[in-house]
C-alpha cells in the first residue's frame, strides 16, 4: 500500500475488512479505526492490534493517511463524513463502502478536491468471498485506483465499471444478491416440508444443495446454463420442476421485477 489507513467504522463490513487487510500483511501500526462504541473499539484493539479511537478528533494529529475508508451505513453519513474533511487533498483517496451514496455527496462534504472511490461489496467479504464493483472519481490516481483495489481485494473478488450509474444495478445484484439466495434456501426447505418432510430433513437438505452446488459451479468451467441441463433428463423429475420455474411467470420474470426493485431504491436513497 502507498502508506496509513484510517477506518471510519469497525462494524461486520468495517471489521471483516481491517482482518483481511492484517491478515494480508499490512503492519496493524499502519491502520488507525475510528469506532464510537466502546466495547466494539476494545475488542477491535484486543483483537488486532490497531489503535482505535472513540472520533477523529482524537487522532493523533501527526497520522497522514493515504487512504481513508468509510465503513458506515448510508443513514450515519451525515454525521460521520464531514469530520474527516480536514484530509481532504489530491493525496488522500476516500474509498466508501455505502450503498446509495454517490461521489457527488462526499465532495459536498469534503470539498471539490477529495478524491472519491465508491465500492459496493457485499457481505461474502466476511469470510474472503466478497464482490466488490468500484467506480472512481475522475482525479483518483493510478496508484490510488490500484491501492483501493487491493484494500478490497483482501476480502474477494473486485471489478470496475466506468459509470456510477450502473453501481445501482450492482446493488441490486450482488449488494443484495446474498439475501436473495439466503431466502431461496428457506424458500427449498419450507417446500420439502409441504411435501412431506420432517422439518430438520428438510432445512439440512436445502441448505447442503445449496452450497454444495455453489462449491460445484465455482470449481466447474462450464456456465451454470450447461450445469442445470447436465442434471436435467428429458422427462424427469428435475424437468418437471424447471417446467414451473422457467415458464413465462415463473422465476426469471420474478427475479428480474425484485432487481428492478432494489435498483429503484438503491437510486432513492441516492437522491436521483
Amino acid at each position: 500500500m502507498s502508506g496509513p489507513l484510517l477506518l471510519a467504522g469497525g462494524g461486520k463490513m468495517g471489521g471483516a475488512l481491517l482482518a483481511g487487510w492484517l491478515a494480508g500483511g499490512t503492519a496493524p501500526e499502519s491502520v488507525v479505526v475510528v469506532e464510537p462504541d466502546a466495547e466494539r473499539a476494545a475488542a477491535l484493539a484486543k483483537r488486532h492490534g490497531v489503535v482505535v479511537q472513540a472520533v477523529p478528533a482524537d487522532i493523533d494529529p501527526g497520522f497522514r493517511p493515504a487512504t481513508v475508508i468509510f465503513a458506515v451505513k448510508p443513514q450515519a453519513m451525515d454525521e460521520v463524513v464531514p469530520a474527516y474533511r480536514p484530509y481532504a487533498g489530491p493525496d488522500v483517496a476516500f474509498l466508501s463502502i455505502a450503498a446509495g451514496t454517490p461521489v457527488a455527496y462526499f465532495q459536498a462534504q469534503l470539498g471539490a478536491d477529495a478524491v472519491v472511490v465508491r465500492a459496493m461489496p457485499n457481505t461474502p467479504a466476511a469470510v474472503g468471498r466478497g464482490m466488490s464493483v468500484v467506480y472512481a472519481d475522475p482525479m483518483a490516481s493510478k496508484d490510488q485506483r490500484r491501492d483501493c483495489a487491493k484494500l478490497l481485494e483482501a476480502v474477494g473478488r473486485v471489478a470496475w465499471v466506468d459509470d456510477e450509474e450502473l453501481l445501482h444495478a450492482v446493488t441490486a445484484v450482488s449488494g443484495s444478491g446474498p439475501a436473495y439466495v439466503f431466502l431461496l434456501v428457506e424458500c427449498l426447505a419450507r417446500a420439502g416440508v409441504e411435501a412431506g418432510l420432517p422439518e430438520a430433513l428438510a432445512a439440512e437438505l436445502a441448505y447442503a444443495t445449496v452450497v454444495g452446488s455453489a462449491a460445484l459451479l465455482e470449481g466447474s468451467e462450464e456456465p451454470p446454463g450447461r450445469l442445470r441441463e447436465n442434471v436435467t433428463s428429458p422427462g424427469g423429475t428435475t424437468r418437471a420442476a424447471l417446467d414451473v420455474l422457467m415458464a413465462d411467470d415463473g422465476l426469471q420474470p420474478l427475479m428480474t421485477t425484485a432487481v428492478a426493485a432494489a435498483a429503484r431504491r438503491s437510486r432513492e436513497l441516492a437522491g436521483g
